[in-house]
């Protein structure tokens, strides 16, 4: 035997081969083919109008009303309400026609004792009215003279302004001789005259119970210090007050004469003003008295 064996071809190396060739004789033929063109896409249809349907619409404005519909449903509806208040009076009226006597009797009862109650109602509403009326009216009339009292007492006693015709005295005294009892007499032959509100130099206002005393050069008056020259300031009637005044050995004559040796001026005026306040003090001794009982 010889050791040399025939050489045997591959098969899996044809099969290979084959398949190859045969792969490329498809490419080749599909590129000898020319190039197919894209198919177009089909339109998409429109669609169909849809016709009217003309029995709807007529149908539909049959049912909707005019104007001249509209009024005449109203007059309608409004006589239709008058003929049932009608029927329904007529029937209240057959009512009371059909009714007995002796129920109408009732029903007449009924209606007068109704009235004669609502009259005692009113009359005591009338009654409870002119109490009321009257409570008021005497509160009102109560209130406004304890007001003018008020005013009044506040006058007389310093502690309220005032205002009214009246005069003013102006007084010089020169050589300081001027006392106190001078001052105070003039301040009482004012009073005496009908001075209702007095003051002086327009800062103290002259009450009941104002203090005069001598305080060269000048006077005191209730602690306050006031000198020459004196104005006086009161309301009351400008004539009597003057003529008080201007009296022969009254204020003037005083004060002009040889023991003060002054002047003196008096004017009338239609409006005095007086401001000046009085600061009361708490009594330490009296107190009011209880009202006597009836």
């Amino acid at each position: 035997m010889s050791d040399d064996t025939p050489d045997t071809p591959e098969q899996p190396d044809k099969a290979a081969d084959k398949a190859a060739d045969k792969a490329a004789d498809k490419a080749a033929d599909k590129a000898a083919r020319p190039a197919e063109a894209p198919q177009p896409e089909k339109p998409t249809p429109m669609p169909k109008p849809r016709t009217p349907n003309l029995a709807l619409r007529r149908l539909k404005a049959g049912f909707k009303p005019s104007r001249g519909q509209a009024i005449v449903a109203v007059v309608l509806a409004l006589v239709a309400c008058v003929a049932v208040v009608q029927v329904r009076v007529n029937r209240a009226d057959d009512g009371y026609q059909n009714a007995r006597r002796e129920d109408l009797i009732a029903i007449l009862d009924g209606l007068g004792q109704n009235t004669r109650r609502l009259e005692s109602e009113i009359a005591d509403l009338e009654e409870r009215k002119n109490s009321l009326s009257s409570s008021a009216d005497k509160a009102q009339t109560a209130r406004e003279q304890a007001e003018a009292q008020i005013r009044t007492l506040g006058i007389l006693a310093g502690t309220m302004p005032a205002v009214g015709p009246g005069v003013r005295i102006t007084l010089n005294d020169p050589q300081g001789k001027m006392t106190s009892s001078n001052l105070l007499d003039a301040i009482e032959e004012l009073r005496d005259a009908g001075a209702e509100a007095i003051q002086i130099n327009g800062t103290v206002r002259v009450v009941a119970s104002t203090d005069f005393v001598d305080n060269a050069p000048g006077i005191g008056i209730d602690g306050q210090k006031v000198s020459s020259p004196y104005v006086i300031e009161a309301i009351g009637e400008s004539h009597n007050l003057a003529e008080a005044a201007n009296f022969p050995g009254g204020l003037v004559s005083e004060v002009t004469g040889p023991q003060v040796g002054g002047t003196a001026e008096v004017t009338e005026l239609e409006s005095v003003s007086i401001t000046a306040l009085h600061a009361p003090e708490e009594h330490r001794y009296a107190r009011p008295a209880p009202s006597p009982t009836k």
